[in-house]
């Protein structure tokens, strides 16, 4: 036997390229996707601790501004109750009023040097102070130093429209005498009368914001936003300046509060904004606090590197095993290779042998078929002549009987040549049906009468089951010869006195017909080809025919969407069953 060929090396060669490209291909994809899905996590981790920590030192910040707020407020309210400045406005004197306040104020306002041991804390100690008169204008002080100096036009900024009722937080941009800005914190208290209840003047008192820092170098900072202007002096120049321009329209776009990350050439900063005197007569300043965010972005950055660094390798150990996995699994693939040249081969010799055997199988149809219409004309001038013969009186009787066993024989050789035929046309796909709307009880009780009214041996007790109409699809010839060719069935393979049982019911959307009779059992062996063309079992051997009744009804059945089957066989009774599909509603009936 000569061994199959080898595929050919370069197909070989040409699979394991594809598989070794596709295997490194997803393990490269798998790896990378890996890769990214982990430095995105632990950069949103990374982002969400920054975001904590930045709330955290923002808080922090907050609450020691309140604190010295609230201090602030409570100084101020105590100083517009003292007794020696109700006396001054009250009495009309307003050139006792800033020499009465200094000795009052000395705790709180003026130079810290001189000041009495109990004076505030450098940072809670006023710049300036200065009284505003019932119209909201602001009274001179006659002796600057006391009142602590404010330029003309910075004294103009603390006058206001209207007195107001209630105390009110303004901020004052000034120029600290270096060329730099300086916020002040203003603080006025309305100063109310004791003797009418009215507001008669109030206090302005000036607190320098300290620069505020939460943290080490490059933690949290703050500042005070106040007409265009940033005080922001622990921030170097040039991010000060860009942050600047930054802020201008993001506050005007958002209003009292917002945040954003903002670029600069020391590096990306988070910056948050809030107004700090909603509902002051005062212009609107706005805290801005700043978070330096090239601490993360490097710590990020390195991140990226490292994870670079195990990517490459990831994606060289993957590469490396995709390469020992591919020479792996190549070889049961050439291996199929190889088998699949001897199976084509095989499968070219078994398409040679169907070829022919079809061709066979068409030639014996074809056969069959013109055999069966060349022996319909000599059967039918047989049997012509025979009944001529019967119908001559030259015949005695024992001729004559035998003449007309002769002329039975003619009609069954001619029932099987039309049964062969009806086989071709089966078989070339030849035969039409014409369906129909067709009530099968009637022509089952006619057939059962029929088989009662046979005059032979067997006497067999006939017993029906059978509903008024049972309308199925289908056509009466083909449908008629189905159950004629059961029914002979029943007949021939059953006992003498035996019982044939016929019923027929709806089941959903079946016509069941259910044919029983009493005779030898089939053996379960023989139950699986019983169906089959021309096969004759034991239990017909004694019995005449030709084995082609069972196939025949079953492929007609079949055409007609339906089934023929057996149903059980035990020693004295055998059960088939016909099924076919039931009529639906208004369709004419068969004529």
């Amino acid at each position: 036997m000569k061994a199959p060929a080898a595929p050919p090396p370069r197909e070989v060669a040409s699979f394991r390229r594809r598989l070794l490209l596709a295997m490194m291909l997803v393990v490269g994809a798998a790896a990378v996707a890996l890769l990214l899905f982990t430095q995105r996590n632990m950069a949103a981790s990374a982002r969400l601790e920054l975001e904590r920590e930045f709330q955290t030192s923002l808080a922090a910040l907050h609450a020691a501004q309140q604190v010295r707020h609230a201090s602030l407020a409570e100084r101020s309210r105590a100083l517009a109750r003292r007794s020696r400045i109700h006396a001054a406005l009250e009495d009309g004197a307003p050139d006792l009023l800033y020499p009465s306040a200094r000795d009052e104020l000395a705790d709180l306002a003026g130079p810290e040097e001189g000041a009495p041991r109990e004076a505030a804390p450098p940072g809670l100690r006023a710049r300036y102070y200065r009284f505003l008169d019932a119209k909201g204008q602001v009274i001179p002080a006659p002796n600057r130093r006391d009142a602590g100096d404010l330029a003309p036009a910075e004294e103009a900024r603390l006058s206001l429209s209207v007195l107001p009722g209630r105390p009110q937080t303004g901020y004052l941009l000034r120029d600290d005498g270096a060329g730099d800005p300086a916020v002040d914190e203003l603080i006025l208290t309305p100063i109310v009368s004791t003797e009418t209840g009215e507001t008669i003047a109030a206090i302005v008192l000036g607190f320098p914001v300290p620069p505020a820092r939460v943290g080490g170098d490059a933690a949290l900072a703050g500042g005070v936003m106040l007409d265009g202007v940033l005080y922001l002096p622990t921030l170097a120049a040039v991010p000060r300046a860009d942050l600047q321009r930054e802020l201008k329209p993001r506050i005007a776009a958002a209003g009292d509060r917002g945040r954003f990350e903002f670029d600069a050439p020391g590096g990306p900063y988070l910056v948050f904004f809030q107004q700090l005197n909603p509902g002051s007569a005062y212009p609107a300043a706005f805290e801005v606090a700043v978070d330096s965010l090239a601490a993360s972005v490097g710590r990020q950055h390195r991140l990226a590197w490292e994870f670079c660094g195990v990517g490459i390798l990831v994606l060289a150990g993957g590469f490396l095993a995709s390469q020992t996995l591919a020479r792996r699994l190549a070889v049961p693939v050439e291996r199929l290779a190889v088998d699949s040249e001897a199976n084509r081969a095989h499968w070219h010799r078994a398409e040679a042998a169907l070829e022919t055997t079809s061709r066979e199988l068409q030639r014996s149809a074809r056969f069959s078929a013109d055999a069966s219409h060349q022996l319909k004309t000599p059967v039918t001038v047989l049997r012509a002549g025979l009944e001529g013969l019967l119908a001559g009186q030259e015949l005695g009787p024992e001729a004559r009987e035998e003449v007309a066993g002769l002329v039975h024989q003619t009609f069954r050789l001619a029932s099987v040549i039309e049964d062969l035929l009806l086989l071709s046309r089966l078989d070339a796909g030849r035969l039409q049906i014409q369906f129909s709307r067709l009530d099968l009880a009637p022509v089952l009780a006619a057939l059962v009468d029929d088989l009662g009214a046979l005059p032979d041996h067997f006497d067999l007790e006939v017993l029906t089951d059978l509903p008024p109409t049972l309308w199925v699809t289908g056509e009466r010839g083909y449908l008629t010869l189905v159950l004629e060719n059961l029914l002979e069935n029943a007949r021939k393979y059953n006992h003498p006195h035996g019982r044939v049982a016929v019923a027929a019911f709806e089941e959903g959307e079946w016509a069941v017909v259910g044919i029983g009779n009493t005779g030898p059992a089939i053996p379960a062996e023989a139950g699986e080809h019983i169906f089959e063309r021309f096969h004759r079992g034991a239990v017909g051997e004694n019995v005449p025919g030709h084995g082609i009744g069972l196939n025949l009804a079953r492929e007609l059945a079949r055409l007609h969407g339906g089934d023929v089957r057996l149903v059980r066989s035990g020693p004295d009774w055998t059960d088939f069953e016909l099924r076919l599909r039931r009529a639906p509603a208004g369709e004419p009936p068969a004529p």
